[in-house]
């Protein structure tokens, strides 16, 4: 394999030696630190596409992929699209067989008998990591034409063994047993996305394509979290239970960083934004790109003296890329998109400016590029007044601080609400409709609970946790398929851990008595119902759970008046304020097990505060409704987008006891 060959040839030498051990003094604290098997390779390109560095730790060992394994499956895709095995624009028919669990939009959104292209299939199963859009792609390609392609292309561990959630149609049953649904090394997959790179996988479109497809991947907690705002990034990542994957390129200013990240039998399985191995990659995506500003130059860097230092390149966005775009059109007859978007055609006008200017033709835009483009042509509405007129301008002030004020907190939308009286004390873009996250398994349980108050048998009757209940991705209780246990104890599920699994089973067994139909469908029609009677007028459910999606949205001041209600329920302040809470599950294939969950709210380890939800999603930001009471005051409290999840917190905390110190029904 190239990569281990161009790493063999750096050790020789002295130079590439100190720069290995330069990085491995960075990059080997944070692997050891993890408790789980990690296997990690990283190559810096120039802009020419030459490795200056490379590194690996476990570079060779075979490792699960998870969704990783999807990346591949694109390669092989569009290398049959070229051969003309395969048309992009083949439309592919979406069955209701053919719709699976986990990642992706196809099962929940769209209906059997939906049509699409090959080449949106693949988009989809990139972007989203959409299961079933991938079988889609696989039935198209054939199921063993990329273990087949990759084993051409030098990389025989690179496989991917069954459709997604289909091990029935497993074609190594040995190494799916072990793997899963792919294996790799984190040196294959490096040399992999180098070769993708360098245009050795297919030509200049369909190699643009394949890295647009990469950039547009949605998964923000991994390599891109850390990083600069803006950085480019084309990767894809993979998670299962243990094993949690990500390889792509960074597009860092002075490289290309070419990393790859493969965990498995990871201690933390969890799946928060804050899940270890997560976070191992994300922090090792920062350390390669802060080593790579420090260590690799390029020439085109190089010029601190010139007007602009910024360096454009394909794959950036942006204001400056539209006024780069701009100034091409209007001072030298180009015809480019104004759009923003610095792909193939920007990057071919770049170069066609350079050879024009006799200029070193990098199709990167810098200093010395930026100094020949000469005065950049902005947009009609940049309009800026002379500095004599600025700097003789008197600039209003806001009044002065009020010191009874509710303090600034970090959320989009707030509201501190009195428990009794419903009075809005204080309150921000409070009637705003925002993502609201897991603070959706309020309703969820509202409609459990309220049902239950009408027949309180639902509370002991027993749920068997389905198929799609268990593979429900984000944060879980745990449940596995054909695992039982009482309405009762499941709402502990639901409410502590915040499980989405648990969402999903209670649906699905409520539903049952709440009209024909999908039962799944039945609930989530009755929570919007309850919505309405409840007079949340900004609010719209499309999941029990609260996973991004369209159209399910909520508002600060509604969840503040869902809360008060729920409140009033019998068993639900037992539940919302419940730190921890075991039982035991039997399962319909014989055993039983002990399971506790633990209460996602930290708000409850401090006196006066009762519940109620947390949630953490990456459009919603972090969220919460909490619920808190002193000297015979309580209060609802809801911030919704908060900077971080510590930040949730300190906002709640502080909202509160502005509203015991300072509100209005204080004084």
């Amino acid at each position: 394999m190239r990569f281990i060959v161009i790493l063999y040839l750096a050790i020789a030498s002295n130079v590439a030696t100190q720069a290995q051990v330069d990085i491995s003094n960075v990059l080997q604290p944070l692997i050891n630190s993890h408790q789980g098997d990690v296997a990690v390779a990283v190559a810096l390109l120039n802009q020419d596409n030459e490795i200056q560095i490379a590194w690996s730790h476990n570079g060779d060992r075979v490792m699960p992929t998870a969704s990783l394994i999807k990346l591949p499956v694109m390669i092989e895709a569009y290398r049959q699209a070229a051969t003309g095995l395969v048309s992009l624009d083949t439309l592919l028919t979406l069955d209701e067989t053919d719709k699976v669990p986990g990642s992706g939009i196809l099962s929940e959104h769209f209906s059997a008998g939906a049509q699409l292209p090959l080449r949106d299939a693949i988009r989809l199963m990139v972007r989203y990591s959409d299961n079933t859009a991938t079988n889609l792609v696989l039935d198209v390609i054939g199921l063993d034409s990329t273990a087949i392609a990759m084993n051409e292309l030098g990389y025989p561990e690179t496989q991917i063994h069954s459709k997604v959630y289909r091990r029935d149609t497993s074609i190594n049953l040995e190494r799916s047993k072990k793997y899963g649904l792919g294996s790799t090394t984190a040196n294959d997959m490096v040399d992999l996305l180098v070769r993708l790179e360098r245009c050795e996988l297919g030509s200049t479109k369909d190699t643009e394509a394949m890295r647009t497809h990469l950039l547009s991947c949605d998964d923000t907690g991994r390599f891109p979290r850390f990083l600069p705002s803006g950085t480019p990034v084309a990767h894809k990542t993979g998670a299962v239970n243990r094993t949690r994957t990500a390889a792509g390129i960074i597009y860092a200013p002075s490289a290309k960083i070419v990393l790859c990240v493969l965990t498995d039998n990871n201690k933390d399985e969890s799946w928060t934004n804050e899940n270890a191995a997560h976070l191992l990659c994300a922090n090792l995506a920062k350390a390669a790109f802060d080593f790579a500003q420090r260590t690799v130059r390029n020439s085109d860097d190089a010029q601190p003296d010139a007007s602009v230092s910024e360096v454009l390149r394909i794959g950036n966005s942006g204001e400056l890329v539209e006024t780069l775009q701009r100034t091409l059109n209007a001072k030298f007859d180009f015809e480019l998109s104004e759009d923003g978007d610095f792909g193939p055609a920007t990057e071919a006008a770049v170069r066609e400016f350079q050879t024009a200017h006799s200029l070193p033709i990098t199709g990167t835009v810098n200093a010395e590029t930026w100094g020949a483009l000469g005065e950049l042509v902005f947009g009609s509405d940049v309009s800026v007044a002379d500095p004599e007129v600025v700097n003789a301008e008197t600039l209003p002030l806001d009044p002065l601080l009020d010191p009874h004020a509710a303090p600034q907190v970090t959320a989009r939308a707030y509201t501190v609400v009195e428990t009794e009286t419903g009075i809005e004390l204080s309150s921000f873009r409070a009637n705003e409709r925002l993502p609201n996250a897991s603070t959706t398994k309020l309703m969820t349980a509202y409609v459990v609970l309220d049902l239950a108050r009408k027949r309180p048998e639902l509370l002991d009757e027993t749920v068997t946790i389905s198929l799609r209940a268990a593979n429900t991705g984000g944060s879980s209780s745990g449940l596995r398929a054909g695992e039982q246990l009482p309405v009762s104890e499941l709402l502990y599920g639901l409410l502590l851990p915040s499980g989405n699994d648990a969402s999903v089973a209670l649906a699905e067994h409520v539903g049952q008595e709440l009209g024909t139909g999908d039962p799944y469908d039945a609930f989530i029609d009755a929570m919007n119902e309850y919505a309405k009677k409840l007079q949340l007028l900004s609010t719209h459910f499309v999941n029990p759970h609260g996973l991004t999606t369209e159209d399910h949205y909520s508002s600060a001041f509604d969840l503040a008046k869902l809360a008060r209600a729920a409140l009033e329920l019998p068993m639900m302040r037992e539940l919302v304020s419940c730190r921890q809470h075991g039982c035991r599950v039997t399962s319909v294939d014989g055993y039983s097990r002990n399971v506790i969950w633990y209460n996602t709210n930290r708000l409850l380890r401090q006196e006066g505060f009762k519940g109620l939800k947390t949630g953490t999603t990456s459009a919603a930001g972090a969220c919460l409704v909490a619920f808190g009471e002193r000297d015979g005051k309580s209060r609802v409290v809801v911030v919704l987008g908060c900077a971080n999840s510590d930040a949730r917190y300190a906002d709640a905390r502080n909202l509160f006891a502005w509203s015991w110190r300072e509100g209005p029904a204080a004084r």
